[in-house]
């Protein structure tokens, strides 16, 4: 094995294999918690990240480059998709089962469907944070402004808490109806 082939590894294994995890859970979220597509997204982004080990800088942000290249790659599929005819499946349609009963394991299914409930650009910016991507550390990875980071945010917290919400008072919890004044904003 050439030096330079060697460090490429060493780089890759060390600084940015470790973000394995952070990337799937990324990958599962983008892909509305479907298991295969953020498992073949996860695969695509690292390697779209060997292939451009030689841009990396070692020592800089890993985990963002490594977040950037998979959320590209999600939009570029998401893209490819979009233009394509939509098929039925008609046996998976008469699988599906209605349960009208609330159960505590679905919660988790709630918020993802009401994260998925958000565009495109607000669900990446609600997503990076999860993650516990910095404001600056989001503006670098979609490469946009910190005050548009903070706007998307915003909104996507607040279309969270009005979906959750409606969620929360089916289930009986009180909820203020007024999301303006139960929801500050990040300067309050």
């Amino acid at each position: 094995m050439k030096s330079s082939e060697h460090t490429r590894e060493q780089v890759f294994k060390s600084e940015l294999l470790p973000h394995y995890d952070a990337i799937y859970s990324f990958a599962y979220r983008l892909t509305n918690g479907d298991a295969v597509k953020a498992g073949d997204l996860v695969q695509e982004t690292y390697e779209k990240a060997w292939r451009s080990i030689g841009r990396y800088e070692s020592g800089t942000n890993p985990r963002a480059w490594m977040f950037r290249i998979c959320q590209h790659a999600f939009i570029n599929e998401w893209r490819k998709v979009r233009n394509m005819p939509v098929k039925l499946d008609l046996d998976a349609a008469g699988r599906i089962q209605s349960d009208n009963e609330p159960n505590h394991a679905q919660m988790g299914d709630e918020v993802m469907n009401a994260i998925n409930t958000l565009p495109n650009q607000q669900r990446i910016v609600l997503l990076l944070d999860l993650q516990d991507f910095t404001y600056e550390e989001m503006a670098t990875v979609l490469k946009i402004r910190i005050g548009t980071v903070r706007s998307r945010l915003h909104r996507a917290r607040k279309a969270l808490y009005v979906c959750l919400s409606l969620y929360a008072r089916d289930l009986g919890y009180r909820v203020p109806d007024d999301a303006d004044a139960a929801f500050p904003t990040d300067d309050q």
